[in-house]
């Protein structure tokens, strides 16, 4: 998927860095990252013991090693340089959306960085697709923040600078934001 192409270029990972992918699922993006940068530690969390056996099938398939953790975006923990996370906030009720934004400003060290990849302000077309997709089969409730595009404010009030837009990506079931923050540092 294009997103993840995009996300790993913007990450830009550095040998010796320590980057955390939270909701990593299935570990396609995580099995990815570790592929792209063998000399960074990769930590993939998720709350879902089924998706963290696949990963785990994954990563040993592509002959990587990640370090695999249960947990919530809540429960994310450092230090980690940069921490990524796609197609999860959308998922999330709003309590959780800043509950997770907080830890994972907490888990960074001064200076890192966050990434999220998920689906943000939806306009046009792209919000038609968003309500006939994705809030049919994850409800109103959690993903309406979303497609009013909450995500910068909830970046930017746990405390991150420079939140930008790196890229929206528009797919069959909505446009997909990039979004970047750092913590200051």
């Amino acid at each position: 998927m294009r997103w993840r192409q995009a996300m790993l270029a913007a990450l830009e990972p550095a040998p010796g860095e320590t980057i955390a992918d939270v909701g990593c699922g299935t570990g396609s993006f995580v099995v990815m990252l570790k592929s792209a940068a063998p000399a960074s530690t990769v930590i993939g969390i998720d709350p879902d013991d089924e998706a963290l056996a696949i990963a785990r099938r994954k990563a040993a398939d592509a002959g990587v090693e990640i370090e695999w953790r249960k947990g919530f975006a809540r429960d994310v923990t450092g230090p980690a340089d940069a921490v990524v996370s796609s197609l999860v906030f959308h998922q999330m009720p709003l309590v959780e959306k800043r509950a997770g934004m907080a830890a994972i400003y907490a888990a960074l060290r001064p200076g890192g960085r966050v990434l999220i990849a998920d689906y943000g302000r939806q306009r046009g077309l792209m919000r038609l697709l968003f309500r006939l997709t994705i809030q049919r089969l994850d409800g109103v409730e959690d993903t309406q923040p979303n497609a009013d595009g909450i995500l910068p404010d909830l970046i930017r009030e746990a405390g991150f600078e420079k939140v930008r837009e790196v890229d929206r990506i528009h797919t069959i079931t909505g446009s997909i934001t990039l979004l970047e923050g750092l913590r200051p540092g």
